[in-house]
Order: structure tokens, then C-alpha cells, then sequence
């Protein structure tokens, strides 16, 4: 009975795995061919391959295609090469492609109903209420925190010395990136910069560290939606939610679930749950009229916990990529290190060289070097969306049905010499010239449109300051370890990393090259 049934479960599995691999043929769209169960994306699944890799080796593959076919699975994305159609999707036709799709139900993982992952009504809800956490005069106010955490950054970067000088500046600023997120986000002293194995770095390292469970479920996830609930239920992870929202407790506990002025996130969100439901208009549901619907959600102490635990994910981990793959490029470039350095050291002396929000608004230099890092390798390499609902575009003709992913391929686009001139040389002085980013969408790591980074600002004025920590008082150069060219993390997806770390050798700077800070 079982060899009659088998051959019978084949013919269904190839069918159910394929059924859907004709979506762009139909469309006369190039795509990438795919195969039963895994679509095109096979090398993605087994982490041969990350997905920004991928999409970068389809964009080059295919130079006069304003868009590129593959499938995920059995589910059809979309790869948008060019930027006028990059622009609408993000921008001006925002209302059919409001979803990212990257996260999960968060009825089985509560953990993704933070900003980042959720989608719909909850994500226009949560955003419109966290956007009064990151004004001006709040990261003003945060700015102290950020100075005595630079101060540690560079007793450590002392100690390092001392001992020959050799080190990971990956993990040296990742345990920067996490003591600030300890400091502005918790306000709690984590002592991460110290101690390389404190609690909060080994579980930084955890949120990024994927395991068997995490690969299997997202790949059920992805190639198999129609069984979601039950992959989910079967693979779910709890350990991260519980130990943040714990740790969210138990600082709610000490200040009696009530702001205390510290300026911190938690004060921020206390402040915020303390205004009682959010309540706005929905981009899911209409009323009858065509009006949008009034919806509604409580700021709890679980939708709290999603916050903060974003908020220290998306802190340190794209911080740190950010800082470190810059402080690797000033190593094989010391005559744009000399320059940054001198200029943090003239906007310094300005201000009785201490660390300060103006000052760094005002070191040009040190700026237009970290985005310039951010170009060559933006610590999200891709941006994606989702088609909520039927859509044309009407320049190729083709008609995108609702579940569509949509791929902008942002370190492909930010390395093509249609945009920038020699586009692999590391060239901060390009930044200079308005005309560089005379297509807005050309240059985006934090993204565009109304789903663009909250946090933007606030992630570059950290990564400023430890980087303007480090270099008044530091040189970076190659150590005996380190690789001219670095290799991408394969079995990273959502934000890039480097495998191997990235080993460089600090050396204090002479004396008389700057003042002490």
C-alpha cells in the first residue's frame, strides 16, 4: 500500500511545489529559473548564499531589465532595478506595498509585534506612536549617555593597546553599540565594553547567532505558507522575548511603571503606554464609504518588550557593522584616516574637545567617510516589501498580484557605476558634491518612504560618536590577520554581516597630533 501511495505523493509534492512557476513567463518578465520546493533560491536556503549576495548577482545578471523575476518557493518576487519604479513602490504608491513580510505571526512569537516586523494596521499604529521618542530634543538629551559610553570606548581601547594593540574592531564596537543601548535604551550599566562575555553581549550574540531550529523554521516558513501555523508552533523560539521582557519588568518594577526623566527608552515607552490605546485610521480595512476604519491597540507590557528588543537588535548590530567595516576601510586608506582624524580634531578643539551633539553635527569629514562605508556595504543590504493588494504597473504592463515580494536591491544599487563614479573605491571626499545623490533613491541605507528607519538619526549619532571616540584618540592599520577583502557571512540575511570578524591593530596617536579628549 505504502509503494502504491508513494509515487501518488510525489506527483502532489512536485505539483504543490511547483504550481506556481509559470507567474513571470506569463508576465514576460526575466526571472530565474526555479526548481520543485526550493524555487530559485536554493543556494539561500542551505546558507550558501545571502539573500543581498543573491539579488546583487541577479542584478548584475541582468544590466537592461527594469525588473527581475525569481521565486521564493512557490511564491513570486520581484527584483527592482530601476529607480523610478524603486520610488513609487516606496514612496508614492506606499499604500499597496506596506508590508515588509519579514516577520512572523506574532500570536505564536509575540516577539514580532515590534516596528520592524510587523505589518498592517499594528505597524501604522505603533509608528505613529513612536515617532515622538526620536525628535531633536530628545536625542539631545540622550547625548550625554552616548559621551560617557565613548569614554569607556576609549579606556578600552587603551587596555587593547597595552597589550599590543591587536583586536576585533567588530566586536570592540559591537560592545560599544550594546553598553549604548544599555545606557539609552534600558539605562541600565551592562558593562559590555569590559567585559566581551556579559550577559547583554552573549545575548546580543544571540539574536543574530542563528541556529539549526531558526534555519529550518524559516526555510518551512518561506517554501511552505500554508503551513505556517504549524512550522511556527513547532520551531518557535521564546528564549529572546523572555529574557528582554523579563529584564523590561523588572526596570518597569524599580521606577513604579512610571517615567523617571532619565530620557531614556524605557522612559520614553512608559511615557507613551501611559497615554493609554493608540488609536488611528486603518490602511487594512474601509468602511462601506471608502473612509478608512477606525482601528485601535493597547501599548502593553509584551508590545513593550517587541519594542525594546528591536530597539536593541537594530542598536547595536547595524551600528557596529556600520563603524567597524569603516574603521577597516580607513586601515588599507590611511590618507583619508589622517583627514577625518584632523577634522575631528579642529571641530573638537572648538569645544574644549569634549564629545558633544553639535560637535558632532559639525565633522563633515568623519560623516561623508561613514557614508561612504555605508554605500560599499549597507548593514541592510536589501529593503523588502509585499504587494497587500492588486497592482499595474503601468510603464512594463505587468500586474502584480497581492502576496507578490518585492526585492529593492540596495548594495546593488548603491555599487553601480550608473550612479557613482568608480563605484568599489572607498571615496568619502564624493559626498561633497550634491550631484552625487541627485537620484534620492540611489542612496538609502535606513531606507525611504514612510517605512525609512525610525532610528536613523539616532543609530548615526551613536555610530559618530564612537567612531569620533576612537579616531581622536586611535589609529587603525591592518594586523597579521586581517583580509583585504573581507567575506560576507552566507547564513546572514536580514542585516549583513562579515565572517571572521574584523581583525585590525589600534595604535595611540601621538601627542602632539591632538588634544586629550
Amino acid at each position: 500500500m505504502i509503494l502504491l501511495l508513494l509515487p501518488l505523493v510525489l506527483v502532489l509534492l512536485y505539483y504543490y511545489t511547483t504550481r506556481n512557476h509559470d507567474y513571470w513567463e506569463k508576465r514576460n518578465v526575466k526571472y530565474d529559473k526555479p526548481i520543485p520546493v526550493f524555487g530559485s533560491l536554493y543556494d539561500n536556503v542551505v546558507a550558501k548564499k545571502s539573500i543581498v549576495e543573491y539579488a546583487v548577482e541577479l542584478y548584475n545578471k541582468y544590466p537592461n531589465e527594469p525588473v527581475v523575476g525569481l521565486y521564493r518557493g512557490t511564491t513570486p518576487e520581484l527584483i527592482i532595478r530601476d529607480l523610478d519604479l524603486v520610488r513609487k513602490i516606496l514612496n508614492v504608491d506606499f499604500a499597496y506595498f506596506y508590508p515588509r513580510g519579514l516577520g512572523r505571526d506574532p500570536n505564536y512569537e509575540p516577539v514580532f509585534v515590534n516596528l520592524f516586523h510587523v505589518d498592517g494596521d499594528k505597524w501604522k499604529l505603533l509608528r505613529q506612536r513612536l515617532t515622538s521618542t526620536f525628535t531633536t530634543a530628545k536625542l539631545k538629551n540622550m547625548f550625554p549617555l552616548v559621551v560617557q559610553c565613548a569614554e569607556k570606548l576609549q579606556h578600552v581601547g587603551e587596555d587593547i593597546v597595552n597589550k599590543g594593540g591587536a583586536c576585533d574592531v567588530r566586536e570592540l564596537m559591537a560592545r560599544f553599540t550594546t553598553e549604548f543601548i544599555g545606557a539609552c535604551g534600558f539605562g541600565i550599566q551592562m558593562d559590555s565594553i569590559n567585559n566581551e562575555h556579559s550577559l547583554y553581549r552573549d545575548l546580543g550574540r544571540r539574536m543574530f547567532k542563528r541556529s539549526w531550529k531558526n534555519y529550518v523554521l524559516v526555510a518551512l516558513y518561506d517554501l511552505f505558507p500554508h503551513f505556517r501555523s504549524i512550522s511556527q508552533t513547532l520551531f518557535r523560539e521564546t528564549m529572546l522575548l523572555d529574557s528582554i521582557f523579563e529584564i523590561v519588568q523588572n526596570i518597569r518594577k524599580q521606577r513604579n511603571n512610571k517615567p523617571i526623566g532619565r530620557n531614556d527608552f524605557i522612559d520614553l515607552l512608559l511615557e507613551l503606554e501611559g497615554k493609554g490605546k493608540i488609536t488611528g485610521e486603518s490602511v487594512e480595512k474601509r468602511n462601506a464609504d471608502g473612509k478608512p476604519e477606525q482601528v485601535e491597540m493597547e501599548m502593553d507590557a509584551v508590545c513593550m518588550a517587541a519594542q525594546v528588543f528591536v530597539f536593541f537588535a537594530a542598536g547595536f548590530e547595524t551600528s557596529s557593522s556600520a563603524t567597524s567595516f569603516l574603521l577597516h576601510q580607513l586601515a588599507y586608506h590611511p590618507e583619508e584616516q589622517r583627514k577625518i582624524q584632523e577634522d575631528i580634531d579642529e571641530v573638537l578643539a572648538r569645544y574644549d574637545n569634549k564629545l558633544c551633539y553639535d560637535s558632532i553635527a559639525e565633522m563633515k569629514a568623519l560623516s561623508n567617510g561613514f557614508k561612504e562605508a555605508m554605500r560599499i556595504f549597507p548593514s541592510l543590504g536589501n529593503l523588502h516589501r509585499v504587494c497587500a493588494r492588486k497592482y499595474t504597473i503601468p510603464e512594463l504592463g505587468i500586474t502584480l498580484d497581492p502576496g507578490v515580494k518585492i526585492i529593492i536591491p540596495l548594495q546593488a544599487i548603491q555599487n553601480d557605476e550608473k550612479y557613482f563614479d568608480n563605484p568599489t573605491e572607498f571615496m568619502p571626499d564624493r559626498f561633497n558634491d550634491p550631484e552625487v545623490e541627485k537620484h534620492k533613491f540611489s542612496y538609502m541605507p535606513f531606507g525611504e518612504g514612510p517605512r525609512q528607519c525610525i532610528g536613523a538619526r539616532l543609530g548615526e549619532m551613536q555610530s559618530l560618536a564612537g567612531l569620533a571616540a576612537v579616531l581622536h584618540k586611535f589609529s587603525v592599520e591592518p594586523a597579521a590577520t586581517t583580509k583585504r577583502k573581507l567575506t560576507v557571512n552566507h547564513g546572514s540575511n536580514t542585516v549583513q554581516s562579515i565572517a571572521g570578524g574584523l581583525p585590525l591593530k589600534l595604535k595611540l596617536r601621538s601627542k602632539d597630533s591632538h588634544s586629550a579628549a
